[in-house]
């Protein structure tokens, strides 16, 4: 009996740990080639050694397609969330104030929700003032997937910038630490392609 309470005990102490840290935990492990922040959250990728464009596709909440290769020539701000996540309603008013701010210079900014339906994903898009679009990856995680390979969005939040060519720059794991963080992350790879 008291072996149970203790197990019991343990687990429940564990499950608040979890709970408490926010929805991230994962390995932030980056590709060859890259440079990480002193607490692995920010993890950044030298142009020659960057992989593949990325290419991903899914519907938006309205119901519309969306695809990468769309994207082809604009710098794309890719953020991985869903609604119940404490640390992605928190960033979100910085995510949506960085749309806006480098909308005019062409950077495309895509949400991916992981976990709602198309309704949930909008009605928080509605109370947080989002404006940019998010692919429902819900039921096939295709967009998870096809990030895998490269540069995987291993927890909830995680935002990852892509050049030019679709291709990862940078991963924030978790909450974005500042709009300045981000911004400086979108800066460097506009400045890239800057002629």
């Amino acid at each position: 009996m008291i072996r149970q309470r203790t197990a019991t005990s343990v687990a429940a102490a564990a499950l608040l740990a979890v709970l408490l840290a926010g929805c991230t935990a994962a390995s932030n492990i980056g590709p060859a080639g890259s440079t990480s922040s002193a607490d692995d959250t920010i993890t950044e990728i030298a142009a020659a050694d960057r992989g593949d464009p990325i290419v991903f596709a899914g519907k938006l909440e309205d119901d519309a397609a969306a695809n990468s290769t769309d994207w082809l020539g604009s710098v794309v701000v890719v953020n991985f969330w869903y609604a119940a996540c404490p640390p992605c309603r928190a960033e979100a008013p910085d995510l949506e104030a960085l749309y806006e701010q480098f909308a005019p210079d062409g950077v495309v900014f895509i949400g991916v929700n992981v976990r709602d339906s198309a309704a949930t994903a909008t009605a928080f898009a509605n109370k947080f003032g989002i404006t940019y679009p998010s692919i429902i990856d819900a039921n096939g995680s295709s967009v998870q997937l096809a990030f895998a390979g490269q540069i995987a969005p291993n927890a909830v939040p995680t935002t990852i910038v892509l050049d030019r060519e679709g291709r990862a720059t940078a991963r924030i794991v978790g909450r974005i630490p500042s709009r300045i963080t981000l911004a400086t992350l979108i800066e460097d790879a506009l400045a890239e392609g800057a002629k």
